[in-house]
């Protein structure tokens, strides 16, 4: 009997260490993008039964393992500088472990999707090809821009698979969030420009140090203003929305320490909530 205890919790220990290295892997996305992008694509399409929500939830964060596994080998060193508890740089896993974790997941993610619908396919398949674009295809190298449109088109890709599964979404209105994303999701690079300057890369910050707050700022507020009258708000309405974006580039501004960037990312993704 004890022997079958002992087994019992070691394999619990074990279970348990692998979901929490799992979960390390994705810890940083929580609150920046599983949440938001969660939330925006039910509002997009609103879920008709509560029980569609484990399902929205557990398939976002499955696609954001899936890339963040291949983001993350990709340059450890950068991690250790910024993220020293992720799994590589603590060595919860080896890098063959890792990598061998990255490729089992693409199949995974795709017979998940399949499961429920072609619809879902197509979107996990357009997900696995622009995790490899932006990692392995090395586009998070190259310039800004690539950089932003690659990165943009993903989240766009997250966020499309509730209206794609659960309703249509209209086509102007995906389009204007696929350009949000593009001339915004550069707010993120601000908090990591320690490790992105280690490793090469050549982000906003980086490469124009002199405007590179005035970049998330201005795109905040002119898409602000612009969202408001194309969707008709009321005065009361558009005047909070373009003071927040206003509040939230401003911070940008106000604020340069890296941990005032990473509250004023988390302070961004209220605002691709909203």
């Amino acid at each position: 009997m004890n022997v079958c205890k002992g087994t019992f919790r070691r394999a619990q220990n074990a279970l348990y260490f692998h979901l929490q290295t799992l979960c390390l892997f994705t810890k940083y996305d929580t609150k920046t993008i599983l949440l938001p992008i969660t939330l925006l694509a039910i509002a997009s399409a609103p879920l008709s039964s509560a029980y569609h929500l484990p399902h929205v939830i557990f398939w976002i964060w499955f696609h954001l393992l899936q890339f963040n596994v291949s983001n993350q080998l990709l340059q450890p060193e950068e991690d250790a500088l910024n993220k020293p508890d992720r799994p590589l740089p603590s060595n919860r896993l080896s890098l063959p472990q890792a990598i061998l974790l990255r490729w089992c997941l693409v199949p995974l993610c795709l017979g998940l999707s399949d499961c429920y619908s072609v619809e879902a396919l197509y979107v996990s398949i357009a997900v696995v090809a622009l995790t490899f674009l932006y990692n392995e295809g090395s586009a998070h190298r190259q310039h800004w821009l690539i950089r932003n449109a690659v990165n943009a088109a993903g989240l766009a890709c997250f966020e499309d698979w509730i209206p794609t599964v659960l309703t249509q979404l209209r086509r102007c209105q995906y389009s204007s969030q696929l350009a949000f994303f593009t001339t915004t999701v550069h707010a993120q690079d601000f908090r990591d420009e320690l490790g992105d300057r280690a490793v090469g890369r050549r982000t906003i910050p980086i490469t124009l140090p002199s405007v590179a707050r005035y970049t998330v700022v201005v795109p905040l507020t002119l898409w602000s203003a612009g969202l408001t009258m194309a969707w008709k708000l009321d005065f009361a309405a558009s005047i909070s929305l373009i003071s927040f974006s206003l509040f939230v580039g401003m911070r940008y501004i106000l604020f340069n320490t890296v941990e005032s960037d990473k509250v004023s990312y988390s302070w961004h993704n209220v605002r691709v909530v909203l």
